[in-house]
Parts: structure tokens; sequence; C-alpha cells
């Protein structure tokens, strides 16, 4: 990849979640409650294959507002963060939430290619939905390796498949055509536009290219790999819950937030967890990762 190709996916990167970070939590839902610690656990525990233990010192790469790393230290699954982005927006989000927590995070505004810490520094790497906007992903696992302690664990869950990202738009495109009636039935106006200003709806156009990469499970497999780590482990996580999240969100996003009923968002909560839970049970241990929306790997630096 040309540089200033890379240079240019950071630029729209950065842009974008700069702009974004504001109304990134109500977005995508995401919140600092039991629940939400539940999920980030379970996430964590199926990246890994078992019940994650104890960590000492963890770097999120990509920690956006927190999700991961604010619920993992509410559980005490880690016990001192740093928080890394390139978006100083979201990781001045990220420490209001903190804050509003109670919880002591540290947060750097870097590259996950050009990591500010020393060799064997954390026992845990770990991120959320992230290597999909990194424009070289041999360097940042190289990094990863690096800043990680002898024996140390990687983890990165919710990556987008490639297989599983084409098999989502059938309940996308489903969701556009359905909005008129669905916004009807529910008594929901059309979508306003909420931007403040004309810069800010020009940057929110920015999301379609934020996006880089979309993997198979050998993709992931291949740069932890060539990075050096040993167990590398990936599997995939969400098919019926992502079909109906996916129409679910894609509905939701032609009404204006404000006018969907609150049993509508109690309806598709609750059916997304049911269908979650029968993805764990019945779907995710039979049908091979790469037609799952989510990927997660994990693996172990050597040593120790």
């Amino acid at each position: 990849m040309r540089a200033e190709t890379a240079e240019q996916i950071k630029d729209v990167n950065v842009r974008y979640h700069d702009v974004a970070a504001a109304e990134y939590d109500s977005k995508w839902g995401i919140s600092f409650d039991e629940g939400a610690r539940r999920q980030v656990v379970g996430k964590l525990a199926k990246a890994l294959g078992s019940a994650p233990g104890t960590y000492e010192r963890a770097l999120e790469i990509g920690a956006g507002t927190g999700y991961f790393s604010l619920n993992l230290l509410g559980t005490g699954v880690i016990r001192e963060a740093v928080a890394t982005d390139i978006s100083q927006g979201m990781l001045d989000a990220l420490r209001g939430s903190a804050e509003r927590l109670g919880l002591d995070v540290e947060t750097a505004c870097c590259e996950a290619a050009e990591l500010p810490f020393e060799d064997a520094s954390f026992d845990l790497v770990f991120g959320h939905a992230v290597l999909h906007h990194l424009p070289d992903l041999d360097a940042a696992f190289g990094e990863f390796r690096r800043v990680l302690k002898p024996g140390g664990t990687l983890v990165f869950c919710g990556e987008p498949s490639r297989y599983g990202d084409r098999l989502a738009r059938i309940p996308k495109r489903a969701g556009l055509a359905a909005a008129p009636l669905w916004r009807a039935l529910v008594r929901a106006g059309e979508r306003r536009d909420g931007h403040a200003t004309p810069e800010e709806h020009a940057e929110h156009k920015l999301e379609m290219f934020v996006d880089v990469h979309a993997f198979t499970p050998g993709d992931l497999a291949g740069y932890a790999r060539r990075a050096g780590f040993e167990e590398v482990r990936v599997r995939g996580e969400e098919l019926a819950a992502n079909w109906f999240g996916w129409l679910n969100r894609t509905l939701e996003s032609t009404a204006e937030p404000t006018e969907i009923p609150w049993a509508w968002r109690q309806y598709a909560y609750r059916g997304y967890l049911a269908l979650q839970a029968l993805d764990r049970a019945l779907l995710e241990p039979r049908l091979p990762a790469a037609i799952f929306y989510n990927l997660l790997v994990s693996a172990r630096a050597p040593g120790a």
C-alpha cells in the first residue's frame, strides 16, 4: 500500500470518528451497565475459548468511547488500562465516561502501527471492531507482539468477516425497502438532518470510507502467525442476531430517533439478545466461522 493511501485512510478515520464521538454511544447502543459488562466478558471468553483470568496491565487498540476498556475495568478482568485511538474526540468521550464511572484510565492518541510504549509492557493487548480500519496490519501486529510480555495475550473481537458482510447486505436492503411502511406502523417521522453545521454533515458522509478490510478466518490467523504469535484461534460470532440487528438498525436509521417508540426499542433489544443466545448455543459451535458476521481472534506471545 502506498504511503499516501495509508495517510488518506488515517485522515478519513480521524475526521469521521472525531465528529461521530459525541453521538457514538447512542448510535450503537453502547452502555456501561451490568448487561454491557456481561456482553464484553462473554465476547472475551468466546475468543479465548475459556473464562478470562485477570490481567494486571492491558492495552486497548482503537478504544473509541471505551466500550471494552471501561466495562472490563468495571468487572475487574483488567486492573490497569491504557486506551489508544487515533481520534482525540473518541478519547475525550472515553475520559468523560471514565470520570462518571469513577474509573482511572490512561489514554494515548496514536497509531496501532507506531505504539509509544516500551517492549514487553502489557499482559493483554485487545480491541473491538478496530482491525478493519488499519491500513498496515502486518506492522500493527508486529507492534502488538513487541509491547506484549512473553506469554501475554492478544484478543480482538467484532471484526467483519468477508462472507458475513456480504450476507448482511440482505437485511440492510430489506430494511430500506420496508422503512416507509415501518415508520407508518410505529408512527415515527422520517429522519431529519440533525447535524449542527454543514461541516458536521459532510464529515458524517465519510462513514462509508472508514472501513478498509473484511476478513476470512485465514486472513486474521495469518497476520497473527506472521508476527510470531502462538496458539492462534479464530471463531465466528452472530448470524441470526446479526440479521435481526441489521434489519432493525436500518429501519431505525430512517426515522427521527426521538419518535421511535419505547416498545419497539425493547422488542429490538430483547429480540437481539434472544437470537444471540440461539447463535451461541446452536449455530456458532456447528457452522464455519467464515459465514458469521463477526470474527474473533486470540493468540499468545511466545515465551514464559
